[in-house]
């Protein structure tokens, strides 16, 4: 009989199940959406409904679920899978996910932060493989991260690592010079929708204002790589701070743990060349010397299962208790 493991992804957006072999192959993937409103009971109520019938789908394929990973977007406790809060849905509060999964469905489950999830993933399968140190970070409706260090995901002491987003630079959106902001704050998909549903931030001959036909209300993310994708001079001077923001991160991250690839994920990272090149541009300007010619910035491979991925083969790695 074959043994499958049920990779799971609970990000502030998105949930998936995923039936996936040892090796972090994905067969089969059923896909649901966050509604904030209903909190964490809502995905919890999602799961119960779903995750049966990924378990029916593996005794169809002959084979049988043995674990569960779980990649979940927010800070946690990995040691003792338990999450500490989340930052976009409530009710996560202190709750004991993994423990959880194990009690209600019977498979053993390890739980993970969603991006060191992605991170893993993409080292083990994806533009990561051959590298010893590797940083991974995803340009979604948040900014995460993720370290391998010497060929091991990197932890810290279990509260979690590599919290890319939640590191500061100058917030360029603020009259305030020198003002202090997180980089999720400022490249993130929720903080890209927000300014460009500010009255009077997107101006009027920009292409993004005149295909919204003035309802600024109802933009998202995707119109910006939409617009510079045409040329819009709005939206690709939106881009290069962006990628300004995001570089300098980036070379802080090279100075500190010195990677050989550095891979970027997530929904804005779908803008392509147009954000990943003025992304290198910046950080060779801003490199420090013992970096140069050392490392790759490459746009990940994984694409929406990069979670799954990471999920799956971390809960093979983890062994039994």
């Amino acid at each position: 009989m074959v043994d499958y493991i049920l990779g799971v992804e609970i990000g502030g957006t998105k949930l998936q199940l995923a039936l996936g072999n040892p090796q972090g192959e994905v067969f089969d993937i059923l896909q649901g959406e966050v509604t904030p409103e209903k909190g964490a009971q809502g995905i919890l109520g999602w799961i119960e409904t779903h995750l049966p019938e990924m378990v029916s789908r593996a005794q169809d394929r002959g084979g049988q679920v043995t674990r569960i990973g779980c990649g979940f977007g927010g800070p946690l406790d990995s040691s003792r899978g338990k999450i500490l809060t989340s930052v976009q849905i409530q009710g996560w509060e202190d709750f004991p996910l993994a423990s959880w999964f194990e009690e209600t469905f019977g498979f053993p489950t390890f739980l993970a932060n969603d991006s060191n999830a992605a991170a893993y993933g993409e080292f083990k399968r994806g533009v990561g493989q051959g590298s010893q140190n590797f940083f991974y970070t995803n340009i979604g409706s948040g900014v995460g991260g993720g370290l391998v260090i010497n060929g091991e995901l990197y932890d810290g002491q279990g509260f979690g690592a590599g919290e890319f987003g939640q590191s500061y630079v100058p917030d360029w959106s603020s009259d305030q010079p020198g003002k202090p902001e997180k980089i999720e704050n400022l490249c993130s998909g929720w903080a890209i929708e927000e300014r460009l549903r500010k009255k009077g931030y997107v101006p009027e001959s920009s292409l993004i204002y005149k295909r919204c036909e003035g309802d600024i209300s109802s933009l998202h993310a995707r119109a910006l790589g939409q617009a510079a994708q045409d040329g819009d001079s709005f939206a690709l001077k939106e881009i290069d701070r962006i990628a300004f923001s995001m570089s300098l991160g980036i070379t802080n991250v090279l100075c500190l743990f010195n990677p050989e690839v550095i891979a970027i994920g997530g929904g804005v990272s779908k803008i392509g060349e147009l954000l990943l090149e003025p992304i290198r541009e910046y950080t060779r300007k801003y490199e420090f010397i013992s970096s140069v010619g050392h490392y790759k910035i490459q746009r990940s491979i994984l694409g929406d299962e990069i979670v799954l991925v990471g999920a799956i083969l971390l809960a093979v790695a983890e062994p039994e208790s």
